[in-house]
């Protein structure tokens, strides 16, 4: 990859490294683990305050949707142009940037006086957001020695879709008691604390460059489509017809494969076997994300279940993946505790225990179905812990095996492209659980749904299963933040 401009001398700084023993910064992987948090918080936490947003700003309901939608479509529609941006700039001043870039949006879109001003608040935050979700997983990468990546990688990987599950209920909550501006407030001392962190704990690494015009021609063409796919699903639940906007995506993104923007992403992805696995990722994103919208839509409509006890009862899948997150990667991390020459120790690794993660996702979505209908809460969470404990035993192992495969001078493109994998996931797994509870009628439309989000799980474990080449080769002399720290 040839890098332009004075940021060419900061390429290194996006790169895998190594740590030397003793100078983990683990207050860094911390910093990557809240982020991730705050910012998948933000893809569900206004849903339960649109009807405020509009009765506040005097707007309809489906205008108020925009103040979601304004935030996630910019997420992924940048996701791969930031990343191959972000491959050749300061990692600690691209960091500072989009955290409080993101920290001053949330307050000016609490402030908001009308739709408008919120609007551009939310797309402009989103446009952070970008850069936050490709900078996550690099962060924790290099803030460790290689053999501690799995530990650091499940920190991240568990927190984010714990802000995305919890979302709806702290939304609520504060809807009740402080108004539907603070949903946006409450970000603000997260990105505070990660920003006082990062200014004390990673060492200068010089300033950012601008995107040049290639970079911005990307980013339009990228744009335009992963925003018609989005759109498209999101607003599916109207209307089948609204799929047809999806083929819009075709031509621009076809134009940017073929181009110099796309053919790095594409050789990127051919490494190791990267598009098994996120094929793996973005299966299990579209099965979690499926069954959890089935599940508190069948219990409160269907059996008439109170709110209280719904959430009550789905919160047992994000504490299963609390619990089992931090276990996923010391089991990945066990295949580094090895004597000399490979005697001793005990061998894991981070591939068997991301297959065993998505196994039992999949058993703990499969035991849904036969339930029929006389689901019960206690029935329900179970089986829901089950998958949440694979899901947690999952996520750390398979990003650790993602981004150890790619190539060093890749890191933060591989980095956005698992995390629009995710994504489109979580945007793809409620549109065709609602497709097929519709088709199938309302007596057996819960049971279709879910045995779709099983079938999508199930399907993660043998692209996971299946090996691949060997990774990457790290060089030996490539700088990194937390050693620089020591110079």
């Amino acid at each position: 990859m040839t890098h332009d401009g004075p940021g060419a001398e900061q390429a290194g700084h996006i790169s895998t490294g190594h740590t030397a023993r003793g100078e983990d910064r683990w207050p860094l992987v911390a910093v990557a683990g809240v982020l991730a948090f705050v910012a998948m918080l933000d893809m569900n936490i206004v849903n339960v305050a649109l009807a405020d947003i509009a009765d506040s700003l005097g707007v309809s309901t489906a205008a108020a949707q925009w103040a979601v939608l304004g935030y996630q479509l910019p997420v992924v529609a940048l996701l791969l142009p930031v990343g191959r941006w972000l491959d050749g700039v300061a990692l600690r001043s691209a960091l500072l940037a989009a955290t409080c870039g993101f920290g001053v949006c949330s307050a000016l879109a609490a402030a908001a006086p009308w739709m408008a001003w919120l609007i551009a608040a939310r797309l402009l935050q989103g446009a952070f957001g970008a850069v936050l979700f490709v900078l996550m997983p690099v962060l924790a990468l290099r803030s460790v020695r290689p053999e501690l990546r799995g530990r650091a990688m499940s920190v991240p990987a568990t927190l984010g879709p714990l802000g995305a599950v919890i979302g709806p209920a702290v939304g609520g909550m504060l809807l009740d008691h402080l108004g539907w501006r603070s949903v946006f407030l409450v970000k603000i001392p997260f990105c505070v604390l990660a920003l006082v962190v990062v200014w004390r704990a990673m060492p200068g690494d010089g300033g950012l460059r601008a995107p040049d015009r290639r970079s911005v021609a990307d980013a339009l063409l990228v744009g335009t489509g992963t925003a018609s796919v989005l759109l498209a699903l999101t607003l599916a639940p109207q209307g089948p017809a609204w799929l047809l906007l999806a083929l819009a995506a075709v031509p621009p993104l076809w134009r940017w494969l073929r181009g110099p923007g796309g053919r790095p992403v594409a050789g990127a992805l051919r490494t190791a076997g990267l598009f098994r696995a996120h094929g793996a990722v973005l299966a299990l994103a579209a099965g979690f994300a499926a069954m959890h919208y089935v599940v508190a839509l069948h219990l409160q409509r269907d059996d008439g279940v109170s709110a209280t006890t719904t959430g009550l009862t789905v919160l047992a899948f994000p504490l299963g993946m609390a619990v089992a997150g931090p276990l996923g990667g010391r089991l990945a991390d066990l295949h580094r505790a090895r004597g000399p020459a490979g005697t001793g120790g005990t061998s894991i690794g981070a591939r068997p225990v991301a297959v065993t993660g998505a196994a039992l996702t999949a058993a703990g979505l499969l035991l849904l179905l036969p339930l029929g209908d006389g689901w019960t809460p206690l029935d329900v969470a179970w089986r829901l812990a089950l998958a949440g404990i694979g899901l947690g035993l999952n996520g750390g192992p398979t990003q650790a095996l993602v981004m150890g495969a790619a190539p060093p001078d890749r890191i933060a493109t591989v980095g956005a492209t698992v995390q629009l994998a995710r994504s489109l996931g979580f945007t793809l797994g409620p549109a065709l659980a609602t497709a097929a509870w519709g088709l199938t009628g309302p007596h057996a439309g819960a049971r279709a749904a879910l045995a779709l989000a099983a079938l999508a799980a199930c399907l993660s474990v043998p692209l996971l299963a299946l090996p691949g080449t060997k990774p990457a080769a790290l060089p030996e002399n490539a700088p990194d933040t937390a050693s620089a720290a020591h110079d």
